[in-house]
Parts: C-alpha cells; structure tokens; sequence
C-alpha cells in the first residue's frame, strides 16, 4: 500500500501552488505558427524537473508546453509562464510576448488567486472543520472576485492575437478518494480540497466558454493518477522537496495528462 509522506510544519512554510503520450520527440510532426505560453506553475512545470536557467519561474523541458513546441515546430515559441503567477502577473509580465501573429496561447492561471496554496497549508496544520472553512472561502473567492480577474486576462489576449486560438488548462484533483493512502489527510480534508478543484474548474471553464476559449479539463485528463491513486502511479507530488513542488504535477503528469489532452484539443 502507498502511503503519503507526513507532514511537517517546516515543509509548507514556503509551499507555492499556484499543472495517452509519452514525452514528445525531438522530430517535429506538425508545423504551426507563433505560440505563446502563459499562466501559473502548473504551467510551467514546476515539479517536473529540467528547469534549465529559469530560476524562480522553474520552466520545465517536461511542461506541456514545451513538450508540445517540441512536436508541432511552432515558427515562434515564448514560455513565459512562471512559477507562482497570478493573474496581475499575467497581465503585468507574460502577454507583452503576445504579438498579433500569434497563433496559439495557451494558459492555467486563477489558482494562486483564490489562495489555494494557503489552503493546503492550513488542512495539513489544521483540523478538519479548518480545512473545510478554509477551502470554503477559497471557493467564495473564485466564485465572486476570480471571475473578474479572469475577464481581464483574457480580454487582453483576445486584444492582443484577434485570431488566435486559447486554449485553458484548469487544474486536476489533488486526491483521489478512498484510494490507496493509509497516513495524511483524512478524507474529510481530501473531499474539501478536491471541491476546490470543481469550483475552479466551474469559474475558470465558464469564463474562457464565454471569450470563446478552448477549455481543457484537468480533472479528467488526470483522473485515476492523483494523490492515493491505487497502484501507485501517480501524476502530482505529495509533499516532496524542495517544497514549493508539493502538490504540483510530476513529468508524467505534464505528458500523460496536461500534454496529451492539449494535443487532444489543437491535434
């Protein structure tokens, strides 16, 4: 039986949250135009490794971005998406890279807004009713400031590429339940966290549905390979080190599940 690694409350002082293929070949399969890649560690790829020198943005070789500029050949790529992003980031120093020749922008942002890193900091320290209040108010934020946040995020990506095709990445459960974990967080916490992840994927799938956007459902592209999955193949960090990888998608995340529902999406 797998079992979650404990918690320590050294482990989460830093904590940041904000992510049916293989890795993707070096031999391009598909040529595309100019592709812009924003957003959140998820979408950087925190926790998948490889970070070359993007410092504190930790843009992976194993994101589903590059993965993807891998295996398209798009004629121009800029990876701007960084490690504990919010959507005042993205507006402030990601979508200057977007031109109006851009073709493709794909993005995961929002959760870092609604303070889900606090969240899992709080359910790890805290007790059950805690966690279950905490993860409430994360949901009230994403239901009724995040929406706005958003819209203004996306306004400027139409604004800036017309005719380009979005594509939003939203965030995968963390755990699954009754799974094959016997230490950690109880299921009480396990099931409020995982709500969490509903209600962003409501709020975030709502709002790109109305710019037009393609939305990418994280929870499902991941489902049977989240924390306490049985066998033991799972595609997101427990807590590990260093820390602000807790809970972020491994590289088999960021191919199995990120990179191969995008490619899903665009071909």
């Amino acid at each position: 039986m797998r079992l979650a690694r404990p918690i320590a409350v050294a482990v989460f002082a830093c904590l940041s949250l904000v992510g049916i293929a293989g890795p993707a070949s070096a031999d391009p399969t598909v040529a595309a135009g100019k592709y812009v890649a924003l957003g959140d560690s998820y979408a950087s790829g925190t926790g998948a490794g490889s970070y070359g020198d993007s410092g504190g943005c930790k843009r992976s070789a194993n994101a589903y971005a590059q993965l993807w500029a891998n295996s398209h050949a798009p004629a121009a790529f800029s990876f701007v998406a960084c490690s504990g992003a919010v959507t005042s980031d993205v507006l402030a120093n990601q979508v200057g890279a977007i031109t109006p020749d851009t073709e493709l922008v794909t993005i995961s942002i929002g959760g870092n807004d609604a303070g889900f890193a606090n969240v899992m900091t709080d359910c790890n320290l805290g007790s059950d009713d805690t966690c279950v209040s905490r993860n409430q108010e994360a949901q009230n934020f994403a239901r009724t400031e995040l929406p706005g946040r958003l819209d203004g995020v996306y306004t400027e990506i139409r604004n800036r590429a017309p005719g380009a095709r979005v594509v939003v990445l939203g965030y995968p459960h963390i755990y699954t339940l009754n799974g094959d974990c016997s230490v950690g967080l109880s299921e009480t916490k396990r099931a409020a966290i995982n709500q969490s992840a509903d209600v962003l994927a409501e709020v975030v799938s709502g709002r790109a549905g109305a710019f037009g956007f393609d939305f990418v459902d994280a929870r499902s592209a991941f489902a049977g390979h989240e924390i306490c999955a049985p066998g033991g193949d799972w595609w997101l960090h427990s807590v590990t080190w260093p820390v602000d990888e807790s809970y972020h998608p491994t590289a088999g995340g960021q191919s199995g599940g990120y990179y191969a529902a995008l490619v899903g999406v665009t071909g």
